[in-house]
């Protein structure tokens, strides 16, 4: 969750069977992220139009996405971008729209009060800014340590808003400081008691906040291989092949797999985004999602102390998942038969450069579909996903595509605990975490993952949601044995009826159905939302995070679709006060029944560390279902044709 992206982890070379995929297509499909001419070419339209003042910074270069109606209906509008334009000597944020084929700027606004994502170039600045104080220094010779120039590390935090005198303004990061030594592993020697604030654009510490010595921990936690001495014996050999080849095709840029048809693209803000998702029933595509992706993250940490109370970083919107997509390599990040996917991403100052192996789409083995008696059919599953790497959180995100036609997100959270040094002789558990070491505490937090799903159930419009209850039946006449229960369904017909809680005592779920559209036995056709592990916020209702993060109010809604309605934390999140974003957006209480809606979901994880995770923290993997509500004459799994065993 930090802001230090400066920072490149080295991997070692693995000789694999990968294939790196490129587009053969002479002209790029309307949906395609931008390529490095058209990235060059944005920029000299932005030099020409004398736009790139001294001390510029591209925030974000990427596709500005066509109109929606242009797409269904098969037109291909020009492709045009998107650049986010912050001028560090005025601190201004500008938003920039630049037609590509005819290489003119069409739109150039100031954003007023807009701070752009933290960057690396922030860090890097941040991190020399800190070095060279005098007062930081003092600071660290205080606690022992000689020569804090090349033995601390400095991770760097959005700062948030809490109406402190430091919000007023100006681009700001706060430092988090962690003696790193020789260690790979530098998260578990944090140095607790300092934290730093760096007026970044000037390039100057402006406060350090020193609340006293606290030992820094000796022992380093090293998690790389050749460091650690293994828990047990390896394995023996799993091999996946197909001779065959995979079953999937790319076509276009379009993926087609057992039915399904879809396209994707990775964002530097959102990371991987679906577009236009159909499903092949009985020789009809049918349309399911237009477009699918990460909207927001938001993870508070619930320790009050100056530490530690500011962080709540919202990963997507501050930092971007996109830019620090990991590389994966076959056979440890994605199984062997994976084909990888290069993307392009444009640096501080526009530049495009390929970022090898980003995304992967692989076929796995998903047990059994359907079974009776010796009647046995296997399911395959069809995987694309990319792994991100957040400070000290490593987070894999995959789509999962079921041969049923169900379509379930699946979030992964692993990496290194964040710690914080204790007194040795302090109990194990503490209102605001658990020892997880002598001397570490593992501070509790919770983690939000906020998806944006623009459901179009076969069309655009036309659509309603339908939540679900099951409750027992009253007893009486109608239910003399007391073992009958009702499942009800209701309408939700407005913005402010659509916000709504989990309910597990009524087992609650939500379906997006077309009543235009009727099956086999004349019942309206639609999708089901099937959520998983989820978790409220523990946060006060006023809190700066709820007010930051308004979509924690309520893990479902449903608006109506607007292009311009992405980011459920709002446009700019960093340093932003609140009251953006998706609760501003359904304030509106606008009509959803009967319209093309959009529907924003998050699962939320409450983390409640053990020591067993310290050093190679293995976290939980959180999910959604979206799943076909429909009647089918046999079961979708006693359709499947089965492919060879051998």
């Amino acid at each position: 969750m930090s802001g230090q992206l400066f920072l490149r982890h080295c991997f070692s070379l693995l000789i694999s069977l990968c294939l790196t995929v490129t587009s053969a297509q002479s002209a790029p499909h309307p949906l395609d992220p931008l390529d490095v001419p058209e990235m060059e070419t944005a920029m000299q339209v932005l030099r020409s139009a004398r736009k790139l003042q001294p001390g510029f910074m591209i925030a974000q270069l990427a596709l500005k996405e066509p109109d929606k109606q242009a797409i269904l209906s098969g037109r291909t509008p020009p492709r045009e971008a998107l650049a986010v334009v912050y001028d560090r000597n005025a601190n201004a944020t500008y938003e920039a729209v630049i037609a590509l084929a005819t290489a003119r700027l069409t739109s150039y606004q100031q954003i007023p009060g807009a701070q752009p994502a933290i960057s690396g170039e922030d860090s890097y600045l941040a991190d020399q800014a800190v070095r060279a104080n005098a007062q930081w220094v003092a600071a660290m010779k205080k606690r022992g340590i000689a020569n804090p120039t090349d033995d601390v590390a400095v991770d760097f935090w959005s700062i948030g808003h809490f109406g402190l005198p430091e919000d007023n303004g100006a681009r700001l990061v706060k430092g988090i400081c962690y003696l790193r030594g020789r260690t790979a592993n530098y998260y578990a020697r944090p140095i607790d008691g300092v934290v730093v604030i760096v007026d970044v654009n000037a390039r100057k510490v402006t406060r350090i906040i020193d609340t006293g010595i606290v030992p820094i921990p000796k022992e380093t936690f090293e998690y790389q291989g050749g460091v650690v001495k293994p828990a047990r014996e390896a394995p023996k050999p799993l091999r996946i092949t197909q001779p065959s080849g995979p079953s999937f095709q790319i076509v276009d840029g379009e993926v087609r797999w057992q039915k399904w048809r879809f396209r994707f693209a990775m964002h530097p803000r959102e990371g991987l985004i679906l577009y236009m998702v159909r499903y092949l029933d009985d020789g009809r595509e049918r349309s399911i999602l237009y477009r699918g992706s990460l909207s927001e993250m938001a993870v508070p940490y619930g320790d009050p102390g100056a530490g530690w109370f500011f962080r709540n970083s919202f990963d997507a919107g501050e930092l971007g998942l996109g830019h620090v997509a990991s590389t994966l390599r076959a056979g440890y990040d994605c199984p062997t038969n994976a084909t990888l996917f290069d993307s392009v991403m444009a640096d501080e100052r526009g530049i495009g450069s390929n970022m090898r192996h980003v995304t992967a789409l692989y076929e796995v083995d998903a047990g059994i579909s359907w079974k009776h008696y010796s009647d046995t059919k296997r399911a395959r599953n069809l995987v694309l996903g990319y792994v991100s790497t957040v400070g000290n959180y490593d987070y894999a995100f995959d789509w999962i595509f079921h041969q049923d036609g169900t379509l379930e997100m699946k979030a992964g959270l692993t990496g290194v605990m964040s710690v914080k040094a204790v007194d040795p002789a302090a109990p194990n558990h503490s209102d605001h975490g658990h020892m997880v070491a002598n001397a570490l505490s593992a501070v509790h937090h919770q983690h939000f993952f906020n998806f944006r799903l623009d459901l179009d159930v076969d069309g655009a419009e036309g659509n309603q949601a339908v939540e679900m209850n099951t409750v027992a039946a009253p007893a009486g006449k109608g239910n003399p044995y007391g073992g009958a229960f009702d499942m009800t369904e209701t309408v939700l017909r407005t913005e402010s009826e659509a916000m709504r809680p989990m309910d597990f005592s009524t087992s609650r779920r939500w379906k997006i159905v077309n009543p235009k559209v009727k099956n086999s036995l004349g019942e309206p056709v639609g999708y089901a939302l099937l959520p998983g592990e989820n978790a409220p916020s523990f946060a006060a209702p006023g809190s700066s995070i709820r007010r930051r993060a308004g979509f924690l109010n309520f893990p479902f809604w449903v608006t109506p679709f607007k292009a311009n309605e992405l980011y459920s934390g709002g446009d700019y999140p960093n340093q932003n006060k609140g009251g953006e974003g998706l609760a501003k957006w359904a304030a509106a209480n606008r009509p959803v029944d009967g319209k093309d809606l959009v529907v924003l979901v998050h699962h939320g994880h409450h983390a409640q560390p053990s020591a067993r995770g310290l050093a190679r923290h293995a976290g939980p993997r959180s999910r959604i279902q979206i799943g076909a509500r429909r009647v089918l004459h046999q079961q979708p799994g006693a359709r499947l044709t089965v492919a060879q065993h051998r």
